[in-house]
């Protein structure tokens, strides 16, 4: 089963339950954990997983042949993504906005595009027991994190269990790592804030096709109750509810899993993994 972690907006724990999620079910079984936040992936800090291999992730990128090129003007045509401009005798390309399509040498009368190969970023694998992490990091500078977040996501075994720790919000990077996903745990805090960026990503993995449920974060901080309410109007399970506790905060900002601690969380992550590959989704949870 490949269930992704993911939320509207940044900092409310998606690497917290990730983590807690892939830890807790390797003591048993075998699992990947897939760190898609390849502009910040941090999931190893908890994991402490040793990284074994890395290998570079490409883009293919044009070069122009000089000797060839009529200066026609075709491939900046049909670029979507405006890498290329003609202007009078020279073509400049632009490699940071260069998506990889193929489509200017593909279309290229005089055959003067060749594409060489530029890398944007890296995919590490390490170990840790039953546990395979796969993490994405973009080089700095590059604009598109998308070409290693596909990269990271061909590693996915699905043979195993997979968590995919996704980015914050729901731009294309967020859309990429979480399609093809069987379930997606949303992971939200009771604010207003929480809220408007929990009802986006719900649209998001609705449009994909993607069932979905909810974890709220640091629940205790208000007593308003805005979030189970929109669950239970828009029929979308609360699967489990962490308290805005101290001595979590203290773990976190150590960075030691919470699953390793404590046993109560270790079991209750174990359960709702448990209840995801049996199908039982709109089973709430309190540790």
């Amino acid at each position: 089963m490949i269930v992704s972690i993911a939320s509207g907006k940044g900092g409310t724990g998606k690497t917290l339950v990730a983590t807690s999620l892939a830890l807790a079910v390797s003591k048993h079984a075998s699992i990947q954990i897939l760190d898609c936040d390849v502009e910040e992936p941090n999931a190893n800090l908890f994991v402490r997983a040793p990284i074994e291999s890395a290998e570079p992730v490409y883009i293919p990128t044009p070069q122009i042949d000089a000797d060839k090129c009529s200066h026609c003007g075709r491939c900046a045509e049909v670029c979507a993504y405006h890498a290329i401009a003609v202007i009078s005798d020279k073509v400049l390309v632009f490699p940071e906005l260069c998506h990889g399509c193929g489509a200017c040498s593909y279309l290229c009368p005089e055959s003067a595009i060749v594409e060489a190969n530029r890398q944007v970023g890296v995919v590490e694998i390490g170990y840790r027991g039953n546990l395979e992490l796969i993490q994405g990091r973009l080089d700095i500078g590059e604009p598109m994190p998308t070409p290693v977040i596909r990269k990271v996501k061909t590693y996915a075994d699905r043979q195993k269990d997979v968590v995919i720790d996704v980015a914050p919000g729901t731009s294309c990077p967020v859309v990429e790592a979480v399609k093809g996903s069987d379930y997606s745990i949303l992971v939200t805090e009771p604010t207003p804030f929480g809220l408007n960026d929990l009802s986006l990503a719900v649209e998001m993995t609705r449009d994909l096709g993607i069932p979905c449920g909810v974890i709220i974060n640091r629940a205790s901080l208000s007593r308003d109750n805005l979030i189970e309410e929109y669950c239970r109007e828009s029929e979308i399970p609360v699967l489990l509810k962490i308290p805005f506790d101290r001595d979590i905060a203290t773990l976190y900002s150590k960075g030691i899993p919470l699953v390793e601690r404590e046993t109560r969380w270790r079991n209750a992550f174990l359960d709702l993994f448990d209840a995801l590959k049996r199908g039982q989704l709109y089973v709430a949870y309190n540790a």
